[in-house]
């Protein structure tokens, strides 16, 4: 009769495990974005654009090319300098190019005469800077874009 108590009491005991290496298990067939992933940010604009000093930024958009073979999750955020302007989390990353929309910090406003911006991405824990295709910055002309000055024509 006590081995019985005791495979029950051993059973009992195992369950918090089991659902530990479930969950883990769970967490990598979601598949988080990993170092050797590759990508590279096309494009990164704001809205409006233009806008006038002072005025709050409604929203962001990137473009993010992602040359895996399989969808991965991340946080995304846009960063001047140390500051971060715009976050994401839980982002699906698809093979391929994936437009995404963040929604901007509440009290960021451009001020000055420049705004450049980069992206980072959580690669296994870490955050990363994201390659990319140009420089994004914001320029107060009279109003402040971050279109270039050709594409003013062109959009």
């Amino acid at each position: 009769m006590n081995w019985i108590k005791a495979a029950l009491l051993t059973g009992l005991l195992s369950v918090p495990f089991i659902n530990v290496i479930g969950e883990a298990t769970a967490a990598e067939g979601r598949g988080g974005c990993r170092r050797g992933d590759r990508l590279q940010i096309q494009d990164l604009d704001m809205s409006p654009d233009p806008m006038v000093e002072g005025q709050r930024i409604r929203s962001w958009k990137v473009r993010v090319q992602f040359d895996g073979n399989r969808e991965c999750e991340t946080e995304i955020s846009i960063r001047e300098g140390g500051d971060i302007v715009a976050q994401a989390r839980r982002i699906n990353l698809h093979p391929g190019v994936n437009e995404i929309d963040l929604r901007p910090v509440e009290n960021y406003r451009f001020r000055g005469n420049e705004h450049c911006f980069n992206v980072q991405v959580d690669l296994e824990g870490s955050r990363r800077e994201v390659d990319a295709a140009r420089r994004f910055c914001a320029y107060q002309r009279p109003a402040w874009s971050m279109r270039e000055r050709g594409d003013r024509l062109a959009r």
